[in-house]
């Protein structure tokens, strides 16, 4: 059942998610107010977040700077987690999306501690996240895939083609295939992106570099080193298929901006054209494209049985 293996398959990840926040909160915004984030209280003595927002007709998100999600090009912020946020901001007001880069393990204590407004990095919707912040409506499904040296020497196409082969995996530290390896008998060496995963296939230190799929088309796509990315796949581990979507992340106390943006979000996952408009240009397909039925609650659910939810939604795996 899900009570166990999500929580055991992710335990690893959730734990060196929450050890890197209070290393990054002891760090930033020394001096703030973190208990009052400008969120929606209700005291009437000050404007809520969205409406702050709205009055500066801009907005800070925090980004990690990985590209198809969001990144920086000639200096300017884009990507597709941006330009859908661009659309959806816009629609309430808020015309212009600045950015704030930092480490991924940095983005959800950054948003906690008010260094940005909100996070549009495209992350995984997962219970011990749930814990931290408010993640909008599932906006991109996930599938994993494994960068290799070019023509794929060691034949791997699914997660149980490197359990217990004895082959090192490259993992990012805090992402979910951290937590898949974690969890799994897999070798795994921590790296801090994806530059260093490749850089870990490259040198022969690592036999793969497991990231999602449409990351690693885009990282094999944009590199002139021997490497390919395998066919993307739904990763199952203990028997249960991981159900990866990810989406723009919030704090918990800005409720009222968290249901304007999915208000604007229904416009585009009721829309499969509207979305491809805005995620065909960064690589993105209708592969991606979330399921009809798919929502934020039951991915933060831990009681949530993945393989019950992957059959009700008609979901391979």
């Amino acid at each position: 059942m899900r009570t166990t293996h999500r929580r055991r398959a992710l335990a690893a990840a959730g734990s060196a998610l929450a050890l890197t926040a209070l290393a990054a909160c002891s760090s930033v915004d020394d001096g703030s107010d973190s208990g009052d984030s400008g969120g929606d209280s209700g005291d009437g003595e000050s404007m809520s977040t969205l409406a702050d927002l709205q009055e500066a007709g801009s907005i800070n998100v925090g980004f990690f700077g990985e590209v198809p999600y969001s990144y920086e090009e000639d200096g300017e912020l884009t990507g597709a987690t941006i330009e859908l946020g661009r659309a959806i901001y816009g629609e309430l007001g808020i015309d212009e999306v600045t950015g704030t880069q930092v480490e991924w393990g940095a983005l959800i204590p950054g948003v906690n501690a008010d260094r940005f407004d909100a996070v549009s990095a495209g992350m995984s919707i997962l219970p011990e996240r749930c814990e931290q912040v408010a993640f909008a409506e599932p906006t991109i499904m996930y599938t994993t895939a494994f960068l290799v040296p070019e023509g794929n020497p060691e034949g791997l196409t699914d997660w149980q083609s490197v359990e217990g082969s004895g082959l090192k995996l490259a993992v990012t530290s805090g992402a979910i295939e951290a937590g898949y390896a974690s969890e799994t008998d897999v070798d795994a060496m921590e790296v801090p992106d994806r530059q260093a995963g490749l850089d870990a296939v490259v040198s022969g230190r690592a036999d793969a570099y497991a990231l999602t799929g449409i990351s690693l088309r885009a990282l094999a796509e944009e590199t002139d080193q021997p490497v390919e990315a395998t066919e993307a796949f739904v990763a199952t581990i203990n028997g249960e298929p991981q159900i990866g979507a990810g989406a723009e992340v919030f704090r918990q106390d800005d409720t009222e901006l968290l249901a304007a943006y999915n208000d604007g979000l229904s416009t585009y996952l009721e829309d499969e054209a509207a979305w491809l408009e805005v995620m065909e240009p960064f690589g993105f397909s209708e592969t991606e494209f979330p399921p009809s039925g798919l929502t934020a609650e039951q991915l933060c659910d831990p009681e949530q049985d993945l393989s019950d939810l992957a059959d009700e939604l008609g979901m391979d795996y």
